[in-house]
């Protein structure tokens, strides 16, 4: 390979410059396989490209090739069988990228179609659906919109579908055929032929975030009850220590108050500038010189003791959240008046 960096292409303008290197005649045979208004972009991205130098060209070539022999690995053998072969041809750390991006790449190509539907075709067709479903459809889709169709389900099945998208891992090929017969009177062309890494805890927390509060905490009380360490660790994702800069002065001055000093300064021993700069400017000066004389002297801390001092001020935040005793802005739906 030349060497060349290509990262100021887009994607587009890369996919031209492997369709001029193909040739007219291979070229119109691959626009019978693809999407008009795909065709139609691509082509306008080709009258737009220009000239790029023989060595660019390669690196484009040669980061298509790639692409093509990971998407091949991993459509005739899954993820493992992908990762082996491409580990004898590049080193470790390149071929996980590449499943990485090949992976990302067949779920938001496979099932884009799911983001383009309205909420309330995508709700109307899932109402009567199973929870698991449910979870499998929406963990395809973007947060918002999922978290739109959970919130006009009945309470029950929000609690189950929830759980069943944080319990997931990956999809089969068989499991989203059975979808795609389910609901292919709603949603046709669902092919897939690979397992794809979907939902899971962190994804459904970006659900949650961006759920009304109401169903958010009905939610939480129906999971606890029925599964309390899936719950708990929900909580933990969709508020992390970091988060701290979106909140609002008057709340990070309502939950220093019942912070313990040593956690403060544990937690700031590994915390960003930015994070740091909106605690003490939320400190009496007394308060904030105290703690600097105290981060100043502390020393060979473990990183497990600062993420435990951290955890701990994030419960509290949490705590006097359900309190309402202070705000926390979660996914742009809060809007605060003064």
């Amino acid at each position: 390979m030349s060497g060349v960096s290509t990262p100021q292409y887009t994607h587009a303008q890369k996919a031209a410059a492997v369709i001029v290197a193909m040739g007219t005649e291979k070229a119109s045979q691959l626009y019978q396989y693809m999407d008009p208004a795909d065709v139609e972009q691509l082509t306008l991205e080709v009258a737009k490209l220009g000239y790029l130098n023989a060595d660019v060209t390669e690196d484009i070539l040669n980061e298509f090739y790639q692409e093509c022999m990971t998407s091949k690995a991993v459509t005739e053998g899954g993820l493992e069988y992908a990762r082996a072969v491409l580990e004898r041809a590049y080193d470790a750390q390149t071929a996980e990228n590449l499943l990485n991006k090949i992976t990302k790449s067949m779920k938001n190509r496979e099932f884009a179609f799911l983001n383009k539907a309205d909420d309330r075709s995508l709700m109307a067709a899932l109402q009567h659906e199973r929870a698991q479903t449910i979870a499998l459809v929406l963990s395809y889709i973007d947060p918002l919109k999922a978290a739109t169709v959970i919130e006009e389900l009945e309470p029950e099945r929000q609690v189950q579908v929830v759980e069943n998208i944080a319990c997931m891992e990956s999809a089969s090929p068989e499991a989203v055929k059975i979808i795609e017969s389910e609901i292919e009177k709603k949603f046709a062309n669902i092919l897939v032929s690979n397992n794809v890494k979907v939902g899971g805890i962190d994804y459904v927390a970006d659900v949650m975030n961006n759920l009304d509060r109401s169903s958010e905490k009905g939610i939480f009380d129906r999971l606890s009850s029925r599964n309390e360490e899936l719950a708990d660790e929900i909580r933990k994702r969709m508020f992390v220590f970091e988060d701290i800069i979106t909140m609002d002065d008057r709340s990070v001055q309502r939950f220093l108050r019942d912070c313990d000093q040593r956690d403060l300064v544990l937690a700031l021993k590994g915390s960003n500038a930015e994070v740091a700069n909106k605690i003490f400017a939320n400190m009496s000066v007394r308060m904030a010189q105290s703690i600097q004389d105290d981060l100043e002297i502390t020393t060979n801390v473990r990183i497990r003791d600062v993420e435990d001092a951290q955890q701990r001020i994030v419960e509290v935040i949490r705590d006097l959240e359900e309190k309402n005793q202070l705000i926390i802005i979660k996914g742009g739906k809060d809007e605060i008046i003064a």
